[in-house]
């Protein structure tokens, strides 16, 4: 906008010059310029780095757990303070509840790896997220694993008809069928891989058992209400229910191990290579077989 000469110049006021206001898309683009300044200052200063830690020496390598297993959270704190500084690493823990967050972390390296799956479990989770890129690179520990019962004090005293639950997801389904073959309460096809079976590969059932799927939380829960159950002893411990109640522990077998589960894009960086070997460290089965803070719930491989 431009002013045009009035009565002001009549008397002599007038200034001598024009005022023009600037337009408005000259005051929009330099804003725009002030916040890319902004954005560019602010990315030097913090190294415009989208870098793993997997990938950066010195940097801690996060370890996630699942964060109701304490025993899991005390060997990764172990290994943080007792072993990983042999390798030249930072370890530390991370409880999570989620599946899927957890394997999506370690898949995108914002997780360096995590403990808390075997094989199966991984299988399926890479099944239903096919663009995860994961690998399990070492059994770290077994879990304990088990028959529990509030009403009996052997698998052979489960009357005809007797109500078992097992969990509901299909990996440790499975791992609880192979459970009650080997107390000698069902019978399943030899031809089937153990640790993929289903009640469908049952062959004999002699005692008629009925079968209850129930999540891990649930299933502790509802001890009382049930003839038996196959769980894990760590879920049993957290909640409160006396050891005396696992009438039936056999040491599982290596397909169930845990594994440490890394992102398969960073196996071959230096991080990534030395915090395998901090736990495969002989340390770790000794911790294993000697701490009260993880007996019966993590046990050692051998």
């Amino acid at each position: 906008m431009t002013t045009t000469p009035t009565q002001d110049a009549a008397r002599g006021d007038d200034p001598g010059f024009e005022i023009r206001r600037r337009p408005p898309w000259i005051w929009i683009a330099l804003s725009l310029a002030v916040v890319v300044a902004v954005v560019v200052a602010a990315s030097f200063a913090l190294g415009n780095d989208d870098k793993s830690p997997n990938e950066i020496p010195g940097a801690t390598l996060v370890i996630a757990t699942d964060e109701g297993c304490a025993g899991e959270q005390a060997l990764v704190e172990f290994i943080a303070e007792n072993v990983a500084p042999k390798y030249g690493i930072k370890v530390a823990n991370r409880g999570l509840s989620d599946s899927t967050t957890i394997n999506r972390a370690v898949s995108d390296g914002e997780f360096a790896g995590t403990l808390y799956q075997h094989k199966l479990w991984l299988k399926q989770v890479l099944e239903a997220n096919p663009d995860f890129e994961e690998v399990a690179v070492t059994p770290v520990f077994r879990w304990g694993f088990g028959i529990w019962s509030q009403k009996y004090t052997d698998p052979a005293q489960l009357p005809d008809g007797a109500t078992v639950s097992l969990y509901s997801d299909p990996a440790n389904e499975a791992q609880g069928l192979w459970l009650l073959e080997r107390a000698g309460l069902i019978k399943l096809n030899p031809d089937a891989e153990k640790w993929r079976v289903t009640q469908k590969d049952i062959l004999e059932n002699p005692k008629n058992l009925k079968f209850l799927l129930l999540d891990f939380a649930a299933q502790s829960r509802s001890l009382p209400d049930l003839d038996a159950a196959v769980g894990y002893t760590y879920f049993y411990q957290a909640a409160k229910v006396p050891e005396r109640y696992q009438i039936f522990a056999p040491p599982p077998p290596d397909e169930f191990a845990g594994q440490l589960t890394i992102g398969s894009r960073w196996a071959d960086t230096e991080n990534i290579k030395n915090l395998v070997k901090a736990f495969k460290d002989p340390a770790v089965q000794e911790f294993l077989a000697t701490d009260p803070s993880v007996k019966g719930g993590l046990l050692p491989l051998q």
